[in-house]
């Protein structure tokens, strides 16, 4: 199944430790462009979130936001080490007994001795572990989304492989009245000729020739258009390659067209080009 590149997941959760929200959004690029953005806290997952954006997409700039607000209740609290404080205190105490004029310390001067306050921080490697397990989850919803869009750009493009393969149809099918009636032309020019040597005479007949013989394009182009279809049954990354594959359609179109020598063939062609450039289009936007 081929996947369209342009996507967007958002998928919010509520753990015990805080809320979390991922955004994932992908458009189209020529290669696997990502960017990620995490708070300061959690930054030494980039590496492994981009290991696992790697292993499920090939093409596509990608953008991954991560919103994390802890609870309250895990914002770090100072606690108060009340032994510390009383032992302090006994000691200030026994120097004032000693040094009467020396000035009590305030309580701000006593929270800030060392170890008398104890902060209960937040288990970063709890949070981390739920952080990537969600992003997972994210990447999963991402991927199912390119592959929904993917399957609509497929059956989009099947219906312009089917439009190609009718137009061609008509030009096979009208191809020997259109030359008949160029034979027919061909035959008053060469009434005009007349007077003129054999070497001219045969150059019209060779001219004649090679702006009829459309059947190598049209041979092609049927080549092409099989091609194309088969693409779009693949699971793997088919992007680059049925760009090409469109590309040449467009090539063997123009050639076609240049050969053009009748009102209806004419018509045939600007339809198919109309046809291959919107399948042009849609296959900018696959993976």
């Amino acid at each position: 199944m081929i996947r369209s590149m342009t996507a967007f997941a958002r998928q919010e959760w509520q753990e015990n430790w805080g809320q979390l929200c991922w955004e994932l959004r992908s458009v189209n690029h020529r290669f696997l462009e990502i960017t990620i953005r995490l708070p300061e806290e959690l930054r030494s997952l980039e590496g492994i979130i981009r290991e696992e954006l790697q292993q499920h997409l090939k093409r596509g700039k990608v953008d991954c936001n991560l919103h994390w607000q802890t609870r309250q209740a895990d914002v770090p609290q100072f606690n108060i080490n009340y032994p510390l404080l009383r032992q302090l205190w006994n000691a200030v105490q026994g120097v004032q007994e000693v040094a009467k004029e020396s000035p009590m310390p305030n309580a701000l001067e006593l929270l800030r001795w060392q170890g008398m306050l104890e902060s209960n921080p937040l288990n970063l490697d709890e949070v981390a572990e739920g952080v990537l397990s969600h992003f997972k989850q994210a990447v999963s919803a991402l991927v199912a989304q390119r592959e929904r869009e993917g399957a609509q750009l497929a059956n989009l493009m099947e219906q312009r492989c089917v439009g190609i393969a009718r137009e061609l149809a008509q030009i096979r099918q009208e191809l020997p009245w259109i030359l008949q009636a160029q034979r027919e032309r061909l035959l008053n020019r060469l009434t005009e000729l007349s007077a003129l040597n054999n070497e001219r005479l045969e150059q019209e007949m060779v001219m004649f020739a090679q702006k009829q013989d459309v059947a190598e394009e049209l041979d092609r182009l049927d080549t092409h258009l099989a091609e194309i279809q088969n693409n779009l049954k693949q699971a793997q990354s088919v992007g680059r390659r049925l760009d090409f594959l469109v590309q040449e359609l467009h090539r063997e179109a123009n050639t076609l067209g240049a050969k053009s020598a009748h009102i209806n063939t004419t018509r045939n062609v600007v339809e198919l080009k109309v046809l291959i450039e919107q399948m042009r289009e849609q296959t900018q936007n696959i993976e």
